[in-house]
């Protein structure tokens, strides 16, 4: 066994590849990977947050804020995703009106 300490996720097939972040608190951030560290302090370029819906916080909408040239912490970063291969579907679990 090594003293090394490797990191569960390899960030680095991410780099200069688009990425989707989600932190604490309910913030997701899209943009190009453009650095990380061991501790998963994220570099992201070009970022553009998107933005919560007031009524319900658990709901994003349309609304987009650009960024630029951020940096997340890794204590708040949640999930790394990238966004190459990946659609939006509709909630198959989601019951129609007067079902």
């Amino acid at each position: 066994m090594s003293g090394r300490k490797e990191t569960v996720l390899d960030l680095a097939k991410f780099v200069d590849k688009g990425v989707q972040v989600k932190l604490t608190g309910g913030r997701q951030v899209v943009g190009t990977l453009k650095g990380y560290d061991q501790l998963l302090n994220l570099v992201l370029d070009e970022a553009v947050e998107h933005l919560r819906d007031a009524d319900d916080p658990l709901k994003t909408t349309d609304h987009k804020r650009s960024l630029g040239l951020i940096v997340c912490r890794g204590t708040a970063v949640m999930l790394v995703a990238p966004t190459d291969g990946t659609d939006e579907i509709s909630n198959p679990f989601v019951q129609p009106d007067g079902a």
